[in-house]
C-alpha cells in the first residue's frame, strides 16, 4: 500500500460505492459486513460484484462481532478481497488460509481492544476468549502478530479521541515489531479524524486506515456521503 491514509467506509450499494471510489480512487476500502448477509454464499456474492466493478473490498466481521470470524474466513477464501478484518485469535489461520491461495497483497488485521490503560491490551477478542478480560502488555501483542504474519493492528474501540494515550502506546509496539500499519476504530468522524491520524503518524505507522462508518452516512438516503469523502481526501498530515 503505497498511500499514508486509506479511509475504510461502507456503502449502501454497488453504485455508491461506485461513487465513493471515482473520488477517492485507491485512498477507499468499502467495507462487506458478513453478519449483515443470511448465508456466505450472499456475502460471497456481494463481494464478487464489488471486485467486478473495480471497488477495493474490506471483508469486516459486523460490529466486531467475533461470532462472524469463520465467516469472514470463509467469504475471503473464496473472493480474495484487498482487505480482511478478524479478530486476534484467527487472524493467523485467516493470514494462513490466504497464504494458501498465494494472495499476499491481500491485508489481514488483527482486532486488538484497548483496556483503559496506556501499554495494556485485551487480545482475547474471540467469541470464547472475550468472556476472560486478561491484560497483556502492547509489546506482547504485537509480537504474536509479527510471528504470524498478520499486517495491521485494528485498535477497537479508541472512543474518538478518548485514548489517544491508549493509541499512540499501541502504534508505537505495533512499529517496534514491524507492523507498520495502524487501523484506529470507533467513533471517528471528519472532525477528529485528522487529530487521531496524526496521532498514529507521530509514533512510527507508516499506513493508517481510520475505519469511519455511521458519521458519514446520510440518514435520509443510507447513502455514504459524497462530500464527506472529498472532505477527507483533501485532509493532510505532517
Amino acid at each position: 500500500m503505497n498511500e499514508k491514509v486509506i479511509f475504510n467506509v461502507l456503502a449502501k450499494d454497488v453504485e455508491n460505492a461506485k461513487e465513493l471510489v471515482q473520488v477517492a480512487g485507491d485512498r477507499v476500502l468499502i467495507g462487506v459486513m458478513v453478519k449483515h448477509f443470511p448465508s456466505a454464499k450472499e456475502a460471497i456474492d456481494k463481494v464478487a460484484l464489488y471486485k467486478n466493478n473495480d471497488i477495493p473490498v474490506s471483508v469486516g466481521l459486523g460490529a466486531g462481532d467475533p461470532a462472524m470470524w469463520k465467516m469472514v474466513a470463509d467469504v475471503s477464501a473464496k473472493t480474495v478481497p484487498n482487505h480482511i478484518n478478524q479478530v486476534f485469535p484467527a487472524a493467523g489461520y485467516t493470514r494462513g488460509r490466504m497464504s494458501e491461495l498465494k494472495a499476499s497483497t491481500t491485508l489481514v488485521n488483527a482486532l486488538i481492544e484497548p483496556t483503559g490503560t496506556a501499554g495494556e491490551v485485551y487480545i482475547s477478542t474471540g467469541p470464547r476468549s472475550a468472556d476472560f478480560k486478561e491484560k497483556v502488555s502492547c509489546e506482547l501483542a504485537a509480537a504474536m502478530l509479527a510471528e504470524i504474519g498478520v499486517d495491521s493492528v485494528k485498535f477497537y474501540p479508541i472512543d474518538g479521541e478518548k485514548r489517544l494515550d491508549e493509541v499512540a502506546a499501541m502504534v508505537k509496539a505495533a512499529v517496534n515489531a514491524g507492523l507498520t500499519i495502524f487501523e484506529p476504530t470507533g467513533g471517528i468522524d471528519v472532525d477528529n479524524v485528522e487529530r487521531i491520524v496524526q496521532v498514529c503518524l507521530d509514533n512510527g505507522a507508516e499506513t493508517v486506515i481510520p475505519h469511519l462508518y455511521t458519521s458519514l452516512i446520510d440518514q435520509k438516503t443510507g447513502k455514504t456521503e459524497v462530500e464527506k469523502i472529498k472532505q477527507l481526501i483533501s485532509m493532510e498530515w505532517k
